[in-house]
């Protein structure tokens, strides 16, 4: 089985904000990374602590969007996840499009579904490095599972393509 960095392999976290919640939109962004071949590694519902939370948006400290994002991240539950697959942190970044929704290009995510210049549904981590932080910040390595091998997603073998 492929281990994350191996043949491109990547994990990534993924929080449903509360707007996504709250809209009943979980299961059809979901499938939409499922569709496209991400595997889900770990996936739990939770109230973010605000001690949480101000950490993980500790690099807008002091930015005047900061207590917005603290405040919205805490309103409600949040659904966190962990995806694995190949390229997965640009692929999720890509398919979620603009960080606002009115920018947002059709058929994204945020293009299909969002409006706001605020609240904008799913959150995913920026880089390999802000994703290894951030998965350990919500999930224990014991709450993540192995995906099954799944040759047909992807091909593993190295060969050129034909």
């Amino acid at each position: 089985m492929a281990k994350a960095g191996q043949s491109g392999m990547e994990r990534t976290l993924i929080i449903f904000k509360p707007d996504a919640i709250a809209r009943g939109l979980v299961g059809e962004i979901l499938a939409r990374f499922e569709r496209k071949g991400l595997a889900i590694l770990g996936m739990k519902m939770i109230d973010v602590p605000a001690r949480i939370a101000k950490e993980h948006y500790g690099e807008h400290k002091g930015k005047p969007f900061y207590k917005g994002l603290v405040e919205f991240i805490t309103s409600g539950p949040v659904i966190a996840a962990v995806l694995e697959g190949r390229k997965a942190i640009h692929v999720v970044r890509k398919m979620l499009g603009a960080t606002r929704g009115p920018d947002a290009e059709a058929g994204t995510i945020r293009g299909d579904y969002g409006l706001s210049d605020r609240n904008n549904l799913v959150h995913a981590s920026d880089g390999p490095e802000s994703a290894r932080t951030e998965i350990a910040r919500f999930f224990q390595p014991a709450e993540l599972v192995a995906p099954p091998v799944r040759e047909w997603v992807y091909d593993l073998s190295g060969k050129a393509p034909e």
